[in-house]
């Protein structure tokens, strides 16, 4: 049995990939989490129940310990990068760092993005640290045979949560209830830029098979869905299965940064609001047999039929609903001025 541990593991992203290991007998899983959502986690992995911050008491409690994979779900800053080689060098066979897709460069240079494709975002602190961390770690990986791996998902989404364009610091709830409502929801650009969404029991299947793959070392990966929809597309799959009508307000990203306090800035100008196709050659060759099955339209049904079940996932955001009336009376008011 080869043993793996995940730093997190119980978040959008990681939930599926504990649960689809969980089930494997190859794997023993340890999870370094400080208690979220333990009443989902399957009860064949082993809880470390500690803050990875607390640098010196999880040096202690993995003290003559090896693992064949290690996975910081949760590092986003070059700090925690820093933290995690003085924890694990040495201790495991594999080490994968989650990144991000927004690393890629903005604006982009070519609609159609691979794992060569230049790391470089302006607009976004976020992206900015991944790609810092990323070159941390495969400066290691060249200078001392540091086995990372690196993976970049896009925008990655579970039964909890709808994923959206724009939305406030609360979530997307506040956006499906105007849509139940009848309001119109803020659309950025015209609704024609291209995204990609990918459900996180898919992404879970390329990532488990990057697990303990040695041809992996030394290497990135991307790990999307192949379908490729608008933004307009995207907003009517979730109308149609609220069986609402899709009433789209458009708005320039530019001007949505320049008038809130929410990161549009960074989240639209450094990610969204760019048209992007993955090309997923690379984690196809070597995981073979991979590919995402859920279409946006059955993944965001299941999606809604669990937040509408789900009482605890419909958290208000009166803020943003404010927030969103007001830019589009204002841009109502200045169209009605140059009539």
């Amino acid at each position: 049995m080869r043993r793996a541990l995940f730093i997190g593991g119980t978040g959008t992203i990681s939930m599926a990939v504990t649960r689809l290991v969980a089930k494997d007998p190859e794997w023993e899983l340890y999870l370094i989490n400080r208690g979220s959502r333990m009443d989902e986690v399957p009860e064949n992995v082993n809880i470390i129940n500690a803050d990875i911050n607390d640098e010196d008491r999880i040096d202690s409690m993995i003290e003559g310990t090896g693992f064949d994979c290690v996975c910081d779900f949760i590092g986003f800053t070059p700090d925690q990068a820093e933290r995690d080689y003085r924890l694990f060098r040495g201790r495991c066979g594999q080490f994968i760092y989650i990144s991000s897709a927004s690393a890629y460069n903005k604006p982009c240079r070519n609609y159609k993005i691979t794992e060569g494709t230049a790391l470089a975002n302006p607009f976004w602190e976020y992206s900015r640290n991944k790609i810092y961390c990323e070159s941390f770690f495969m400066d290691k990986y060249e200078k001392e045979g540091f086995p990372i791996t690196i993976v970049r998902p896009s925008h990655t989404y579970d039964l909890r949560s709808v994923p959206l364009g724009v939305h406030g610091d609360r979530g997307s709830w506040q956006v499906i209830k105007r849509m139940l409502e009848g309001k119109p929801v803020i659309v950025q650009g015209d609704g024609t830029s291209l995204w990609t969404m990918t459900f996180n029991e898919d992404f879970a299947k390329g990532f488990k098979g990057l697990m303990g793959n040695p041809h992996t070392i030394g290497e990135s990966f991307q790990i999307t869905s192949d379908e490729t929809l608008t933004w307009n597309q995207i907003y009517e799959a979730i109308a149609d299965a609220l069986d609402v009508d899709f009433i789209p307000y458009y708005v320039s990203s530019e001007f949505l940064a320049s008038v809130s306090d929410y990161d549009f800035f960074g989240s639209l100008l450094g990610d969204k609001s760019n048209s992007v196709v993955f090309d997923n050659t690379k984690i196809k060759r070597v995981v073979p047999g991979f590919t995402c099955t859920t279409r946006f339209d059955q993944g965001v049904r299941r999606t809604l039929d669990y937040v509408l079940s789900h009482p605890e996932c419909q958290v208000p955001d009166p803020e943003f609903d404010e927030f969103c009336d007001r830019v589009i009376d204002e841009l109502e008011e200045a169209k009605d001025r140059l009539r």
